[in-house]
């Protein structure tokens, strides 16, 4: 794969939840009891996700664990360098990033903002709960305000979030459901993306697709597979533990590691 990276006229990344377990923001086990041991000993569930779905009785219990969820998820830098180490690979060629990840580490690691395509959302950023517009909300103030002033599992009743237009109640600009708030932001980043693959439609491009499971694959899998099939001189390179397969159609033209993405940059390095 070292060739066709070097050789390429530009990189396409596409990159999904397991970049970033590779990069060790792991929601199981000891991670999950140095940061949430109280909420688990309380409610009895055992890693980050299902602490994310569970009833909480008040909304002051609600952003207790959400805002710890963020900040340990969002606004703590990766236990490994995995992405600085992809940006060390990608930061000299003409490259794009889109992902379904919304821990903002591509923009921490050095990626340039313009080049890179959150579909999904953004922990970082707050929507209204109606939604009452298409409008998101940065939060790290008020999540540093929630995880500092927080006991006994609650944050106070003046820090709880609420819309600055309506009124309702803030909630996460993470798609869920048809309430998903596509900011101005976002559609930007969006053309931005359709125009980097307009531009080099029949170049020699390589999708890189790294970690991509199957809870989302119209979003980065099917689509470069599909560009890869149409464009003779494109690769098709998928590192993921696991999971590295690629379209019969298309396998003289790809290259599929099953493998730990870091050790992977590793070695091309």
């Amino acid at each position: 794969m070292k060739n066709e990276l070097n050789t390429a006229d530009a990189v396409v990344i596409g990159a999904g939840a397991g970049l970033s377990t590779s990069a060790g923001f792991i929601y199981t086990g000891e991670r999950f009891q140095k940061y949430f041991s109280d909420f688990a000993e309380k409610y009895g569930f055992s890693d980050m996700y299902s602490g994310g779905f569970y009833p909480y009785s008040t909304p002051e219990e609600h952003w207790a664990y959400w805002s710890r969820y963020i900040f340990v998820n969002r606004y703590m830098e990766a236990p490994k360098p995995v992405y600085e180490e992809l940006f060390e690979l990608v930061k000299d060629k003409d490259y794009f990033v889109i992902t379904t990840n919304v821990d903002h580490c591509f923009q921490k690691a050095g990626f340039h903002k313009k080049r890179l395509f959150y579909t999904q959302g953004d922990y970082g950023l707050f929507q209204c709960s109606e939604p009452c517009c298409q409008e998101t909300f940065e939060n790290e103030d008020i999540i540093r305000q929630m995880v500092e002033k927080q006991s006994d599992m609650r944050i106070p009743e003046k820090l709880l979030p609420i819309c600055l237009h309506c009124g309702k109640p803030m909630t996460m600009n993470l798609r869920s459901d048809n309430k998903f708030v596509e900011d101005e932001g976002w559609h930007k980043a969006s053309k931005r993306y359709s125009e980097f693959l307009r531009r080099h439609r029949n170049m020699k491009v390589l999708f890189l697709e790294l970690g991509v499971g199957y809870n989302t694959p119209v979003i980065i899998k099917y689509p470069f597979w599909q560009m890869t099939l149409k464009n003779p001189q494109a690769v098709y390179a998928c590192v993921n533990y696991g999971e590295a397969f690629c379209l019969q159609e298309i396998q003289k033209q790809s290259i599929c590691i099953d493998s730990d993405i870091g050790r992977v940059l590793k070695d091309l390095k």
